[in-house]
């Protein structure tokens, strides 16, 4: 497997054996519903990082000719966009179940805050005692704060790398694939940074 810059467009190269290297063995589903090997999968995804954003993304798939099969081909097409596809599906659902925990902890949270608060203003102000009355208001303020850490880590972080991994999945939904027909086997080799799955 390697990649390319394109003129046109940013490409990614696979090279393989056999058309089902490319795939699950252990997925039983339809071919072209079946999903991409993992180490097949991570090599698109992590160059596919690389991508310059306003590029088109090219998925060359470099098989021998002994497997030269018009129908695979469009199958294959079908398969990689139906893969990629899914995993934004799948990270659309995460999204939306990290901001429903957002929410329900920011539910919790903000009261807490505002009780903490609250608490913290009665007791200043009504005890005689200054110095154990300013720690224990402190305390219930860094209690609000805390109580209130997780949904910020959410809204504030956490959901940018989903997004982002959402939109780099649906840029090789869309991708152009296209098999070559190459003479003779594609051995097993790793060399130079390209790699190649017999």
């Amino acid at each position: 497997m390697d990649t390319d810059h394109k003129s046109s467009g940013y490409e990614i190269t696979v090279r393989i054996s056999s058309l089902t290297r490319l795939f699950n063995s252990l997925d039983p589903t339809p071919f072209r519903e079946r999903d991409l090997d993992r180490e097949a999968e991570s090599f698109i995804v992590e160059w596919a990082q690389e991508a310059p954003q306003s590029a088109p993304i090219l998925i060359a798939v470099e098989l021998p000719k002994s497997e030269q099969d018009q129908e695979a081909a469009q199958m294959l097409a079908d398969a990689v966009r139906y893969n990629f596809t899914d995993r934004s599906a799948q990270a659309t659902r995460e999204l939306h179940e990290l901001l429903r925990i957002g929410r329900r902890a920011m539910l919790v949270g903000l009261p807490i805050l505002a009780l903490s608060l609250i608490a913290g203003q009665l007791i200043g102000s009504s005890s005689a005692a200054a110095a154990p009355a300013r720690v224990i208001g402190e305390s219930l303020l860094i209690l609000g704060w805390v109580a209130n850490w997780r949904p910020l880590e959410i809204f504030l972080y956490e959901w940018w790398p989903i997004v982002r991994r959402r939109t780099l999945y649906r840029r090789l939904a869309e991708a152009k694939v296209e098999i070559r027909w190459a003479e003779g086997d594609l051995a097993s080799e790793k060399e130079n940074g390209r790699m190649r799955a017999a």
